[in-house]
């Protein structure tokens, strides 16, 4: 093993045992003195408090170094297939430490917060990063995906408004509702047509061809599957903001008429 791949094995391992250390220790001791109504959740809330926090976090830092690359490194965006993937492979690092560590809180805590769609959703990035971690193909592909990250923060914000007993027609929960909807359907749909433009670009060509047979299958696979969880989690957030606006705006009528009543 080359000096580069033990430095990713090693951000690899340390993501993971950052990531259990702030879901077990940091977020425990963060919450309640952020928010008072975290001592009068259920325990089994507790557990799915901690772990949106550190969702949220992992989201805002490997979100925003994903950006950075995309923005700024020259040979990834120049060779969407072979360019060099020192950063895409840092970042894509921190991410499995991540999502491994979130599998197995998943697993334990499962009465709490099991989904079998995050189940899948995490197996299907780990199956596709192996491939970058190990043979460091597809390193635009596999960055760009994490673009999806910065849907996560209002995900999880709404959960939390929810389970503090903020009213859905409250101001809070309606402006994050539509920056929800909004963000998620910029990063995770609205995107869509460009990056299976850019994966139809490379199809049939020379770099295309060096991709071994499990890795083309291994990155389209999860690709679509990862959409399909994507169109079908947007669907459900659209039917939620749209009965969230209906529920303010009949709010919002009933009050005009009682004022005019009294």
């Amino acid at each position: 093993m080359d000096l580069f791949s033990q430095l990713i094995l090693v951000i690899l391992v340390t993501s993971f045992l950052s990531f259990q250390w702030l879901f077990h220790r940091v977020s425990p001791w963060v919450s309640p003195r952020a928010s008072s109504g975290f001592l009068r959740l259920a325990d089994q809330q507790k557990v799915e408090w901690n772990s949106r926090t550190v969702s949220t976090l992992h989201a805002l830092v490997v979100g925003f170094f994903c950006l950075y690359i995309l923005l700024f490194d020259d040979a990834v965006n120049a060779d969407p297939v072979w360019g060099d993937p020192t950063l895409v492979k840092i970042n894509v690092g921190m991410t499995t430490g991540y999502l491994i560590s979130d599998l197995l809180i998943i697993f334990y805590y499962w009465k709490a917060i099991g989904d079998k769609f995050f189940v899948v959703h995490h197996l299907a990035a780990l199956y596709a990063y192996y491939y970058v971690l190990g043979q460091g193909m597809l390193p635009y592909f596999a960055n760009f995906r994490l673009l999806a990250e910065f849907s996560t923060p209002c995900v999880n914000q709404r959960w939390f408004f929810e389970v503090l007993g903020y009213p859905k027609s409250s101001k809070p929960n309606i402006a994050n509702g539509m920056a929800m909807a909004l963000v998620f359907f910029l990063v995770r749909i609205a995107v869509m047509p460009l990056y299976y433009s850019r994966m139809w670009s490379v199809y049939g060509t020379e770099a295309y061809y060096r991709v071994p047979p499990e890795g083309r299958v291994a990155w389209i696979i999860s690709s679509v599957s990862l959409d399909v969880m994507n169109v079908m989690w947007m669907h459900k957030i659209a039917r939620g903001c749209y009965k969230v606006m209906c529920s303010a705006r009949r709010h919002n009528v009933e009050t005009r008429e009682n004022g005019k009543t009294d």
